[in-house]
């Protein structure tokens, strides 16, 4: 690999800012000082961007305990976005879906494209586990009526699985992740969601990451979401 492209891919900039850092004798590799941008970089290279040690990441993997009044976004004008959470340097970076800016929970980030589309893929069916709480009592007969087929006007969902933890709150899990879709799936029974968050998304869990925390998955992680 070029090492401009290994640098640029690192997230220390554009093709042209890689080179003005490489130009200015900041990177040494094995202890020599390269100043050629096509110099041909090896993983097994020890490689120092001034004093720091630079190593090559593919893909990253990341698990955000999302705080509420934050956006699943790369920027935006009015609210914080979650990349401010979020301990990297890379910029390719995107989180997997969204989740509304009034929820907290459990978002992936990743720069694996492939993964992304894989799992937001409506073939796919990953399951969302949210925890609901509500304005009103949960009807007695809401478990039967989410476990079918729900007719939210512009789509129709797959069959949920409602878990009724009190009068007014209960985890649902879904297999898709419409616009407000839990939000709309609760008003259908007469309910009006007061608190939102997911803590569930496919294998992955929140474990004891609180609130605007952030980890790595770790390789089985990895490997579990490959294989789904």
């Amino acid at each position: 690999m070029r090492l401009d492209k290994f640098l640029a891919d690192m997230s220390f900039g554009t093709r042209k800012e890689v080179k003005e850092i490489i130009k200015k004798k900041r990177v040494q590799i094995n202890g020599n000082i390269i100043t050629k941008a096509d110099y041909k970089v090896s993983l097994d290279d020890e490689i120092y961007v001034d004093d720091d040690l630079i190593e090559y990441v593919e893909y990253e993997y990341i698990v955000l305990n999302k705080p509420q009044d934050y956006v699943c976004a790369l920027e935006d004008r009015y609210y914080p976005v979650i990349m401010e959470l979020v301990d990297t340097i890379r910029k390719d970076l995107v989180p997997v879906g969204r989740l509304d800016v009034d929820t907290e929970g459990l978002i992936l980030i990743t720069n694996d494209g492939q993964m992304n589309h894989k799992l937001l893929s409506p073939k796919s069916h990953v399951d969302k586990t949210y925890y609901v709480e509500v304005d009103a009592p949960i009807p007695a007969d809401a478990q039967e009526i989410f476990s079918q087929p729900m007719d939210l006007d512009d789509f129709i969902t797959q069959p949920a699985k409602l878990e009724v933890l009190s009068e007014t709150s209960a985890n649902l899990t879904i297999s898709e992740g419409k616009f407000h879709q839990v939000k709309r799936m609760f008003e259908k029974v007469g309910c009006t969601v007061t608190y939102l968050r997911r803590d569930k998304f496919g294998p992955l869990t929140l474990g004891d990451l609180e609130l605007g925390e952030s980890r790595y998955l770790t390789e089985d992680e990895i490997s579990t979401l490959q294989n789904l």
